[in-house]
């Protein structure tokens, strides 16, 4: 089968989350780092939605998501010198919204508010702009109304980001080319999230990087 599928976009958003964050530790002053690696959440977020739907055990999920998140919080704080909570959190708020709205419908709106008011109370990364991007994620249509809101979430994250969240623009592109299939197993995908964080701080302390 043709396409892109789950591990192609493991992947990409592993590469991408790679340079992001080398830009943030090593080299700041390289703005084409950050603009790739604005596609990286976008891309996790949309692997949480097809996690969700097809996992067999979303407690085992969740407990992966948190102690990795929690293992990662102290790597992630030296790494970018910030107090804020790490993505693995959000992803995390992420999948309790996405399950509690799947088993009760007639609660779905105050279920992603609640989601978007706890990540910006808890100060987590994207904050209530990252649980509506999984939100739209959720509800993903190839047809105009959803990509009016798609450009409207980002358009209105400009005050947050400035333009900064732009290049995330045409990611859902590669989510059409989704077949879906799992492909390759990648057990290590989000245990990478702080090996990567880890060796990077590593690298930086070493001071080898030119």
């Amino acid at each position: 089968m043709t396409g892109l599928n789950s591990h192609h976009l493991k992947l990409i958003a592993a590469v991408s989350m790679l340079l992001d964050h080398i830009g943030v530790v090593l080299y700041p002053e390289i703005d084409w780092l950050r603009m790739v690696g604005r596609i990286s959440f976008p891309l996790f977020a949309w692997l949480l939605v097809q996690g969700e739907a097809h996992t067999r055990n979303v407690w085992r999920y969740g407990l992966r998501l948190g102690l990795l998140g929690l293992i990662s919080q102290p790597i992630y704080q030296i790494a970018f010198d910030v107090a804020t909570l790490n993505i693995l959190f959000h992803l995390l708020i992420g999948l309790v919204c996405l399950r509690t709205s799947r088993a009760q419908p007639k609660w779905t709106w105050p279920i992603w508010i609640a989601g978007g008011l706890i990540a910006e109370v808890l100060n987590i990364s994207y904050g209530g702009y990252g649980i509506a991007l999984i939100l739209l994620l959720r509800y993903f249509r190839n047809r105009p109304r959803w990509w009016m809101a798609w450009v409207g979430l980002h358009l209105v994250s400009i005050p947050l980001f400035g333009t900064f969240q732009l290049p995330t623009l045409p990611v859902p592109f590669l989510w059409m080319a989704y077949n879906p299939q799992r492909g390759a197993k990648a057990r290590w995908f989000y245990a990478f999230y702080p090996a990567h964080l880890l060796l990077l701080v590593l690298i930086h302390a070493s001071g080898v990087y030119g």
